[in-house]
């Protein structure tokens, strides 16, 4: 008498496709080992690396840190006394001050780097070290937008001092439309409309000057545009 055949279960098929699946994996392991294990390998240098790499910015940006505040007293001091930007960019080895621009090359790539970067450039700028300070300006890269309009702006200042009103209308016209304020963003526009008037670009300018009205009538500047518009309109 035939014995009724044995009922295969869903369990019974989907363990049978796991022991598959498993001797399929361990035959390709043995017969790749060599691969595989490079691959492996080199997956934890990487893992290794970005975790090397994120520990010494962190600790990068603390030193830039540091260091920023040390020097920023000599900035700030430049205020009522101009020959203080130049103390500011070298700094003072003897105290133990590093310098803005040795900050810059050691870390420039943190977040701190890139604000002593600013300073850095706003202090050549004060020295009248205009190619230098658009070097930095232009190399600032940092997450902040009203610093990066403010550099925008100072990008502006350099152009102007040397004579190129297009481009120093362009930037101040970019610093306005990069971050929108009430303190600064009257004096970009006002900038950038001053200067496309001097570059010969009167439709531009008026363009501008409007805007300055509209967007900010409060603004010292805004009082003045309507002198500016009949000029250019002439």
């Amino acid at each position: 008498m035939l014995k009724p055949k044995k009922k295969i279960s869903k369990k019974d098929i989907k363990q049978d496709t796991l022991l598959t699946s498993y001797a399929k994996a361990t035959t390709f392991y043995y017969e790749n080992k060599k691969y595989v294990n490079y691959v492996v390998t080199g997956l934890i240098i990487v893992i290794v690396a970005i975790f090397v790499y994120s520990n010494n910015k962190r600790a990068n940006n603390e030193k830039a840190a540091t260091e920023l505040g040390k020097v920023f007293g000599i900035y700030d001091a430049a205020a009522n006394d101009n020959r203080q930007f130049k103390v500011a960019i070298e700094g003072q080895p003897d105290r133990g001050i590093m310098g803005l621009k040795a900050i810059v090359d050691n870390y420039g790539s943190t977040a701190s780097g890139e604000v002593a970067r600013f300073y850095l450039a706003n202090a050549y700028l004060n020295l009248g070290q205009c190619d230098e300070a658009l070097k930095q300006f232009d190399n600032f890269s940092g997450g902040n937008s009203l610093l990066k309009s403010a550099a925008l702006a100072g990008m502006g200042r350099c152009y102007e001092i040397k004579g190129d009103y297009t481009k120093a209308a362009s930037n101040f016209e970019r610093a306005a439309n990069v971050h929108s304020d009430a303190s600064t963003s009257p004096d970009y526009i006002n900038s950038a409309a001053r200067c496309y008037g001097l570059a010969g670009d009167k439709e531009k300018a008026i363009s501008l000057f409007k805007r300055l009205k509209k967007e900010y009538p409060t603004s010292t500047f805004a009082r003045e545009a309507d002198r500016y518009i009949t000029q250019f309109s002439a």
